[in-house]
């Protein structure tokens, strides 16, 4: 019996080996004829996990970005008579109907209170968040991380950028955010931003940057990062972080209805106004004296210019920097300090970042001819607008124009050889499809100068002939090139 088991035993162990000594060979046959490729394969994708950053990184930079970054309060007072004050709005009617009907009513006090954020620059309380969350307004109070609420002040605002910097008087020295460089930003790095949407104190959200050199439509110097990162109300004024921990954007905008599109100020644009705003409280920014607009297909092809590159020089202000140093209407910029222009955005950008009283070398393109020009910058100051109005006729490319009458003139403050005016433009024509309006003062055709009517339907006569024409307009103290063609 013993003998029995023992060859029973035996017989399962010589099956167990057998089987043990088949699996092998087959899994080494197998990994002999696998293609060659499938290490590769393994090995990028070790390599990739590597390379993107694992939550786990989300949380070391969130606990160390944290602490500079702050909440901020304000409140602002309104008045308005009784219940129909800032909390329901303004009345539809204006005014002055109340104070016509129910003059003797007192007005009340409103406040309005809001939410927003913003980071600490330096230890003794310098903070930088948007304009918008800290204008017009009474009190500003600035919560840290260690929950104690300042007072801040405004020490300046620059509403043009949505830039503003705020000051707290603190307790003891404070934490710091790591400033970095915002034009060496790639499209597709992580970012987090670190806010106050609605009031949620200390909120984190995370994503890539979507793209840079945005222009919204939010002012002259529109240059954002754009980011999928969640932005919310409360978030403006608060730091958009690289994953190496440095503040790349201020976040100031959303698009209302829009998910995973947020924009950021890129931090160089505020470290070029920084030392403005301590100092001054406002913003000086450069002023050359000229008007310029990007070249269109047409603009380019009438003016024999290769690309639709540059920024063409619609206006010369007399007696600026622009004018002093030669620089004419119908020139080409296409470099300024040996910087690439590629569009009228592009050099408005330029002009701006330069100190008055710099000067600046311009090279531009003149009937096809590179011309160079040293040009001393002023200071930006606002200048007034004009109203226009107008009557008379002759008509090419849909647009009926007249001479500048004597009272035109008047009206206008512009000299009667200025050129002629438009007084119709016919609706479908060229001149409407690009925007030509009544009440606009053409000066020039194809480069020709327009001195009275008799000029303008001369070269008007010829341009049509050709099916294109080039005009340089006026329209208030704005001067601009327009490209027409009759299919």
């Amino acid at each position: 019996m013993k003998n029995q088991h023992r060859k029973t035993f035996f017989m399962f162990l010589m099956a167990f080996l057998v089987a043990f000594f088949i699996v092998s060979l087959v899994e080494v046959l197998r990994s002999s004829f696998t293609p060659s490729g499938a290490p590769e394969i393994q090995m990028a994708s070790a390599v990739s996990s590597d390379t993107f950053k694992t939550p786990a990184s989300f949380s070391d930079l969130t606990e160390k970005v944290k602490p500079a970054v702050v909440n901020i309060s304000t409140s602002k007072t309104y008045k308005g008579r009784g219940g129909l004050g800032v909390p329901f709005g303004r009345s539809p009617f204006g005014d002055d109907f109340f104070d016509r009907f129910f003059g003797d009513v007192p007005q009340r006090e409103f406040k309005q209170r809001s939410l927003g954020s913003g980071f600490i620059i330096s230890t003794d309380g310098y903070i930088f968040t948007n304009n918008h969350v800290v204008e017009k307004a009474d009190k500003i109070l600035v919560k840290v991380t260690d929950g104690k609420e300042y007072e801040a002040k405004i020490i300046g605002t620059d509403t043009k950028t949505d830039i503003a910097l705020i000051k707290i008087k603190p307790n003891n020295s404070l934490p710091v955010a790591d400033i970095g460089d915002s034009d060496k930003v790639r499209v597709g790095e992580w970012v987090i931003a670190i806010g106050n949407p609605f009031g949620l104190e200390q909120t984190v959200t995370a994503g890539i940057v979507s793209a840079k050199g945005r222009v919204i439509g939010a002012g002259p110097y529109d240059n954002f990062i754009q980011t999928d990162a969640s932005i919310n109300p409360g978030n403006s004024g608060g730091p958009l972080f690289s994953m190496d921990g440095k503040v790349i954007g201020i976040n100031t905008a959303i698009v209302a209805q829009g998910q995973g599109i947020g924009f950021a100020i890129p931090i160089n644009m505020a470290k070029s106004i920084l030392a403005d705003l301590k100092t001054k409280g406002k913003v000086t920014r450069g002023w050359m004296g000229i008007s310029v607009q990007d070249i269109t297909e047409d603009i380019a092809k009438n003016l024999n210019h290769k690309s639709k590159s540059g920024a063409l020089v619609s206006d010369v202000f007399k007696g600026d920097p622009a004018d002093k140093a030669g620089i004419k209407v119908g020139d080409i910029v296409i470099e300024i300090n040996n910087k690439s222009i590629k569009d009228t955005h592009d050099l408005l950008l330029s002009i701006a970042a330069f100190h008055v009283g710099e000067t600046v070398t311009i090279k531009a393109l003149r009937d096809g001819k590179e011309m160079v020009f040293n040009v001393t910058v002023a200071e930006r100051k606002d200048r007034p607008e004009i109203a226009d109005s107008g009557k008379g006729t002759k008509e090419y490319f849909g647009i009926t124009a007249q001479e500048i009458t004597p009272e035109i003139a008047r009206q206008l403050g512009v000299s009667r050889e200025t050129g002629v005016i438009v007084i119709d433009v016919e609706n479908g024509s060229p001149a409407d499809d690009v925007g030509i309006q009544p009440q606009d003062i053409i000066a020039q055709v194809n480069k020709v100068k327009i001195n009275s009517m008799r000029d303008y339907t001369k070269e008007m006569s010829r341009a049509a002939e050709k099916k294109n024409v080039t005009l340089l307009v006026k329209r208030g103290k704005s001067s601009f090139f327009i490209g027409l063609r009759i299919e």
